[in-house]
């Protein structure tokens, strides 16, 4: 339909160009002649006032037309406009009034008097293109011919057109000879090209930012899932389009339909769109319309009953009276629109109170704005009347009629909108042209700094001043206009108030506008806004429901991007803000709530002194190590007795010194691991055992020599194990431990380690042992003396009962090797904390075997079988065996 409406636009614009060509042909009767004449004049309704400068005007005083039947066997007609519009001769008066305030005002064009043509396009395009060109090439008849055509043009600006479609047409035309044509109403976002309408400027803000301050309104409100009917003409098809990108670019939501409206009212298709807006889950719909297109769809509304609807309106019809009816307001009450900014021009009553049919310059046609409005008011006909109208009893039009007695829309002047508008444009082309005046000669803008004058002004140099222009207006607001034409934008934003009584009100609650310094900005005052809902609040319109913190949004397959599932946060990962589209991982320390919204530290694990495990192994530890203080404390008291000095003393007593330190050195795996105590634990570790198994294997090697120097010609074994050698042996089997143990540390050094990997939500902190060949061979050098210990004890096993010391080394020995046998799967398999307890099992266990297996009998003996602590005894001479 959009293609079509072109096509029909175009093919009508070059049939006026056609025609007006045509009309403009000189009927010359020899190559000679003095003169030229016009061929035809169009019969335009208009309205006219002399003057040094002439501005034109086109306003839509009629809002429809009526196309005779062109046959072309007798002379074609010209159409007709039908339908008086009030509103549209208040526009035109609003700008006979300005010329009339800036020709009074001494400060303005001094000594330059305006004048104006103006004509109606009768809401259609050809009439509207006629008046167009005919403003362009005067209103003279005859011109006479000289020798150099000098002069300005007829006019020297235009104020109009209201329709982009018609503005578009005519700037395309009249800006190839760059005549100045500032609009009011036309707000196209393509009118800003400054390739194609390189002289057109605008007082009304571009579509562009009235679809930026939707968008805004929509996001304050979290209007996300909206409708959009547009208008099919550019007005629509540009919004549309352009409200689109802008959606997708600010993220501010998505259509849920976008429909044109038809340009004919198909009620079937009305009826579908219609069908369309109550079925959607929508409830904000936005309507880019003339009011002409909404009145049949809002008529489909109210058939269908379709409610709980918010309507937002765009600026072309949130002031049209016409559909603030009661009819209509239970559906469109509450609507919220972008209205024009509302100014106040004092004096325009006055103005308008004094219109007289005979002030007004009167062409042949009685085509008079001023004439057809008295008649459209007072219900009469100035003579002579049409026929029949007298005796249909008709009143004749005398000019004398009294304007403050008729109720008319011509003095509603409370709600000054687009008439501030061309009161705007006016007053910047009369700022232009003073502008020119006040060039001083020899400083102009133009080539050689020459400066512009009335009597030689071309239109392009109207232009450059125009560009320039930047006034006050009485009211506050400040003119001046961008690089593209446009001026600085600004839009109140209006209710549609449904009062109790039945009456209308439509509100001013806020505005948006755009500022050199603070960018665009809304003001809304919400406490006055009426909400045409039962619960009076702003109502819900979103495809999907917000994603609350510790989901993400995921889009739903083929469905736009304001349709999403809320797909819980995975383990590790959070969202701590509503909408995510992802959710972020937590740094390494860190791991997600049950809520995924934010990040909370990992719990710490490791062996702890304040755990159940930890307290029973420290606690066992401990237990160890005064046993070990106590057995000492027994040795040294009863060391002076047979039972003590026959065990090797010396021996003895560092053996339960290096027990004492096993049982000790496990409390360095208790505890959060530090440097220091993971370079200590397994150095302690491997040193006391060394220490306490080299006692053992130095003891199993003395009973064995001094059973071989028992026998005849044996003495001379014990020579080598004398006490310097005892402890000398001790003291090298340690050391070199000792060695092993600072290779490690130095080569590569057990350190602290945070592990993640067993649980996602933990840090078991741990040892690492750094070098794993150098905890081999600590682990193995142990191993290796104990089952050396081990062998020669068992080797001693048979020996007599009062060498019978061996047996209880083989036992410890045995309980010793099955403990670290059993360690080594045992803390492959154990995560974490686990593994350090193993090891502390298994070094207080080895520990206790040896104590106990070492050291018990003999304490029983000591403290409770004192008379088996004697010489006789243990040679087994006194008492006899039992």
């Amino acid at each position: 339909m959009g293609g079509f409406l072109d096509i029909y636009l175009l093919l009508c614009v070059y049939r006026i160009l056609f025609f007006c060509l045509s009309s403009s042909l000189c009927s010359v009767s020899s190559s000679l002649l003095s003169s030229c004449k016009l061929r035809r004049k169009f019969h335009l309704n208009g309205m006219h006032k002399p003057g040094d400068v002439v501005l034109g005007g086109l306003f839509e005083v009629h809002y429809t037309s009526v196309f005779p039947e062109w046959t072309f066997t007798s002379e074609p007609q010209q159409p007709s406009c039908k339908g008086f519009d009030i509103l549209g001769f208040r526009h035109a008066m609003t700008m006979a009034f300005a010329i009339d305030e800036i020709n009074k005002d001494s400060n303005l064009l001094h000594n330059v008097t305006l004048g104006y043509s103006l004509y109606d396009n009768c809401a259609t395009l050809v009439i509207g293109f006629s008046g167009a060109l005919s403003l362009a090439s005067g209103r003279e008849e005859q011109f006479l011919l000289q020798e150099n055509c000098l002069g300005s043009p007829p006019v020297l600006g235009i104020v109009g057109d209201s329709y982009s479609t018609f503005t578009i047409a005519i700037s395309n035309v009249l800006g190839l000879f760059k005549l100045p044509i500032v609009s009011y109403y036309a707000t196209c976002s393509c009118l800003t090209d400054r390739q194609r309408f390189p002289s057109f400027f605008r007082t009304i803000p571009s579509d562009a930012f009235q679809v930026r301050a939707m968008i805004q309104i929509l996001k304050h409100f979290g209007w996300t899932w909206v409708g959009l009917l547009v208008s099919d003409d550019d007005y629509g098809l540009h919004v549309a389009q352009s409200l689109q990108s802008d959606l997708a670019q600010s993220g501010g939501g998505c259509l849920a339909y976008l429909e044109v409206l038809p340009w004919d009212s198909d009620p079937s298709e009305l009826k579908r769109i219609v069908y369309l807006i109550k079925t959607s889950t929508a409830r904000v719909v936005m309507v880019f319309a003339h009011d002409m297109h909404l009145i049949p769809l809002m008529e489909e509304v109210v058939r269908q009953d379709v409610t709980g609807r918010q309507w937002i309106a765009s600026e072309a019809w949130t002031a049209a009276a016409v559909l603030q009816t009661p009819h209509l307001m239970p559906y469109l009450g509450g609507t919220l629109g972008i209205a024009i900014r509302r100014g106040e021009i004092p004096g325009l009553r006055d103005f308008m109170l004094q219109i007289r049919p005979d002030q007004y310059d009167n062409d042949s046609y009685g085509n008079n704005f001023v004439r057809q409005f008295w008649e459209y008011t007072f219900q009469c006909r100035f003579a002579p009347p049409p026929a029949g109208w007298m005796e249909a009893g008709g009143a004749l039009c005398t000019g004398d009629e009294d304007l403050e007695n008729v109720e008319t829309e011509l003095l509603d002047l409370n709600n000054l909108r687009p008439e501030y508008n061309i009161y705007k444009a006016v007053y910047a082309l009369a700022y232009a042209l003073d502008n020119i005046l006040q060039c001083e000669p020899g400083r102009g803008p133009f080539s050689e700094n020459r400066c512009a004058t009335l009597q030689t002004l071309e239109p392009w140099q109207l232009v450059h001043y125009l560009q320039m222009v930047n006034f006050t207006t009485s009211f506050g607001d400040q003119v001046s206009f961008d690089e593209n034409g446009d001026v600085l934008p600004i839009y109140d934003i209006m209710n549609w108030l449904w009062l109790p009584d039945g009456r209308t009100k439509v509100q001013n609650v806020g505005e948006v506008k755009k500022s050199a310094f603070k960018g665009e900005e809304l003001t809304l005052d919400e406490d006055k806004i009426f909400w045409n809902f039962e619960i009076k609040e702003p109502p819900r319109s979103v495809c999907s429901e917000s994603c609350p913190p510790g989901t993400r949004m995921a889009r739903k397959k083929g469905e736009p991007e304001c349709c999403f599932d809320c797909i819980p946060c995975s383990e590790g990962k959070i969202s701590n803000k509503s909408d995510s589209m992802e959710c972020t991982s937590c740094p390494e320390d860190f791991w997600s709530n049950p809520q995924h919204d934010h990040c909370v530290p990992k719990k710490a694990e490791f062996l702890s002194y304040h755990e159940p495990l930890g307290i029973c192994l420290t606690t066992t530890s401990l237990l160890g190590t005064f046993i070990c203080a106590v057995v000492l404390g027994i040795f040294i008291y009863h060391r002076s007795t047979p039972m003590v000095r026959a065990n090797n003393s010396e021996l003895s007593f560092l053996l339960l010194v290096s027990l004492k330190l096993c049982f000790l050195c496990s409390l360095l795996f208790i505890g959060r691991p530090r440097l220091w105590t993971c370079q200590l634990r397994h150095a302690a570790f491997g040193i006391s055992f060394v220490l306490c198994v080299s006692c053992i294997l130095v003891k199993t090697m003395v009973v064995l020599a001094v059973f071989k120097a028992s026998k005849p010609g044996g003495g001379a074994s014990l020579k080598w194990f004398g006490a310097v050698q005892q402890r000398g042996t001790v003291l090298a089997l340690t050391c070199i431990q000792a060695a092993i143990c600072t290779c490690w540390i130095v080569s590569s050094s057990p350190a602290p380690h945070k592990n993640s990997q067993y649980h996602n939500d933990k840090i078991v902190y741990e040892c690492v042992v750094g070098s794993t060949i150098g905890f081999a061979l600590l682990l193995g050098y142990i191993g290796l003396l104990a089952i050396l210990s081990f062998l020669l004890a068992f080797l001693a096993r048979n020996l007599p009962d009062n060498f019978n010391e061996a047996k209880f080394i083989t036992f410890s020995m045995l309980i010793f090797c099955a403990v670290w046998i059993a360690f080594v799967p045992a803390y492959v398999n154990s995560p974490g904390k686990y593994a350090d307890a193993v090891e502390v099992f298994a070094i207080l266990a080895s520990s206790f075997g040896l104590l106990v297996a070492l050291f018990g009998p003999k304490c029983y003996i000591i403290l409770l079988r004192p008379e088996r602590n004697t010489k006789n005894a243990i040679m087994g001479r006194g008492t006899p065996k039992s």
